[in-house]
């Protein structure tokens, strides 16, 4: 079967959003060249971030980044053109950054659809205990502490290299210490439902909007023993669930996606749970905090990666 690639030279800070744009428009995959994934890597076979690759051998950008939507045949793809071309330029009124906005068309046959992503993706290393790795790479851990999760980045819902999902696997390890039900919101590819359970987490749920991205993160969790018994299914934010007494909701959404979440996941969180979330753009952090301590959320700590901001927050023991 032969596939038609649409291209977008855009921002790296508009990354995620224009991977759902291509996905909502019809694309079986994604591929994504940022340059903002290569900016903190250092040669060596271990170096400060835990890579095991020299970046100078790898061909990528050098700045912004491009996302490449893979479509079938039977999908009309000029028309799609400038329904893409108009998504991606309306970004800039949701604070990010739309880029050069570039949009473009070419045929591709499905050899080289089915190996593209071995090019630009390799084992790395991301937090202190997490290392992500594709499916089809013969790893091996580098220490006790290390913990594997493999994807398969050929759905573009998440691969781990992006500031937004980087900040999100350091906040899970710093509040799993064993056996806690997590809420995953927006599961994308399943990468955080994954790593929770990797760090010990015991019951997880995990929901995403996109029937394309359930599909995804099934097939991820289905690649990682550990997180078997992870429930995946459809549904938008927590509309719906109540009173589901979780320990730790994660959401890595956009800004403007979140804050109809806070209320949802205040009423989901046990007293003292934790509330994790990041897709936060700068100019919209304020807006966030200002959202989640409205609420009764009580802010811990934020960290910053690029443009992007992840914070951990937690819902107040009530005083009796």
């Amino acid at each position: 079967m032969d596939w038609t690639a649409i291209k977008v030279i855009t921002s790296s800070e508009a990354v995620e959003a224009v991977s759902y744009i291509l996905t909502d428009e019809g694309a079986q995959g994604v591929q994504i060249d940022d340059a903002a994934d290569f900016a903190n890597l250092q040669p060596g076979r271990y170096g400060e971030h835990g890579e095991i690759i020299d970046p100078a051998e790898i061909p990528h950008r050098q700045n912004g980044a491009a996302l490449t939507g893979y479509f079938p045949q039977n999908v009309f793809v000029p028309e799609l053109i400038p329904t893409i071309r108009q998504r991606v330029a309306k970004l800039s009124e949701f604070g990010l950054n739309p880029g050069a906005n570039e949009v473009t068309a070419a045929e591709v046959d499905n050899q080289k659809w089915a190996t593209v992503w071995q090019k630009y993706y390799h084992p790395l290393r991301v937090t202190d205990q997490l290392t992500i790795v594709p499916q089809w790479e013969d790893y091996t851990p580098a220490d006790q502490q290390e913990k594997l999760i493999f994807l398969d980045p050929g759905m573009a819902f998440g691969t781990g290299t992006h500031p937004t999902t980087r900040l999100m696997l350091t906040a899970l390890e710093k509040v799993v210490t064993g056996g806690e039900y997590v809420i995953d919101v927006g599961t994308g590819s399943g990468v955080l439902s994954i790593a929770a359970k990797q760090l010990g987490a015991g019951k997880v749920d995990a929901y995403d909007i996109d029937d394309v991205a359930v599909r995804s993160a099934k097939q991820n969790l289905a690649l990682n023993p550990v997180a078997k018994d992870v429930h995946v299914g459809i549904n938008s934010l927590l509309d719906g669930i109540t009173g589901a007494n979780a320990d730790i909701i994660v959401a890595n959404i956009l800004a403007e996606i979140i804050v109809p979440l806070v209320p949802q996941a205040y009423a989901n969180l046990k007293p003292g749970g934790k509330f994790l979330v990041s897709g936060i753009i700068d100019d919209k952090a304020a807006l966030i905090k200002e959202t989640l301590t409205a609420q009764g959320f009580v802010i811990d700590d934020e960290q910053t990666m690029k443009d992007w901001h992840g914070m951990i927050a937690h819902k107040p023991v009530e005083v009796k």
